[in-house]
């Protein structure tokens, strides 16, 4: 098993209606990624789609993926639109992971350095406090 220092929770920067396999055919077609951005993202219902296997870094954050897991919600194009579900979720695999590597540091996205990006539309530290992680 690779080191995991980062949980990084990341938005599609979507509208809630987009489609997994659209945003899997992006990163393949337009990025030229072999690897998805997330390990799992999260649909508005809810429902987790596991997209890599957290044993192998996906392509989330550039220079940080290899001890990183990648977690997405869709949705978050213009602001933080996360569904009950999602949040529910959210949480869920938060404390999962925080059981697994309790010495990993959950972040957004936009909390690494020379990000310029608004991802995930939410500030995880203030979040995470909320929720008693």
């Amino acid at each position: 098993m690779r080191e995991i220092k980062y949980i990084v929770f990341h938005c599609t920067a979507t509208s809630q209606n987009t489609k997994v396999e659209s945003i899997v055919k992006y990163w393949k077609e337009k990025l030229g990624w072999k690897n998805p951005g997330y390990h799992h993202i999260i649909k508005p219902d809810g429902m987790i789609v596991d997209l890599q296997p957290i044993e192998q870094p996906s392509n989330g954050v550039a220079g940080y993926n290899k001890n990183a897991i990648h977690i997405s919600y869709i949705g978050g194009k213009d602001f933080d639109d996360r569904t009950v579900q999602q949040k529910i979720t959210l949480r869920r695999l938060a404390r999962h992971y925080k059981r697994l590597f309790p010495n990993a540091e959950m972040l957004g996205h936009k909390d690494f350095p020379n990000v310029k990006k608004s991802c995930p539309r939410f500030d995880v530290k203030e979040w995470l406090k909320e929720e008693g992680i």
